[in-house]
């Protein structure tokens, strides 16, 4: 299937003027034996810049969680920065600012700790998640395990938010 998708365009409201809501609802399948690598949502978000140039305005990355239920993850956002006052004053001036050329730097992480970011703010994701067959697996992950921090071996390699 795909591996990424663009949603629709917002902006704020009267109502709320420092909120913006995406209401972009994705249907994903995993078959997996392994959690190794789990699942992650890599946000990218655009707008546009004072002179009217479609601009990165953050970007950020949460895991999937895996246990069914509905839940809410805070994302915090960065943007890449430019290295010298020089690269700062001609990317504002040309209204190309850096930019991540691939998603997966920002889910991944390698390389990103030579990268100078600026932090950018925060999105807020809904997850509503269904699972099936994990105990086929040998997984336990009932709503009643999230009170046991000890759910075995499917948090080996997985850090919780």
């Amino acid at each position: 299937g795909l591996e990424e998708g663009i949603s629709q365009i917002t902006s704020t409201s009267d109502v709320s003027p420092t909120t913006l809501v995406w209401n972009f609802p994705i249907d994903i399948t995993f078959k997996s034996t392994n959690p190794s690598g789990w699942p992650q949502i890599v946000v990218s978000v655009y707008g546009l810049d004072f002179f009217g140039h479609d601009v990165v305005r953050g970007y950020g990355a949460v895991h999937v969680p895996f246990t069914p239920g509905r839940h809410t993850r805070t994302i915090p956002m960065f943007v890449p920065e430019s290295t010298s006052r020089l690269q700062q004053f001609t990317s504002w001036f040309t209204g190309r600012r850096p930019e991540f050329t691939d998603p997966r730097v920002v889910a991944q992480g390698e390389g990103r700790e030579v990268t100078r970011v600026r932090s950018q703010g925060f999105v807020t994701i809904s997850f509503n998640v269904v699972t099936k067959d994990m105990q086929k697996l040998g997984y336990s992950v009932s709503p009643s395990d999230m009170q046991d921090p000890s759910l075995g071996p499917l948090t080996e390699g997985i850090h919780m938010f």
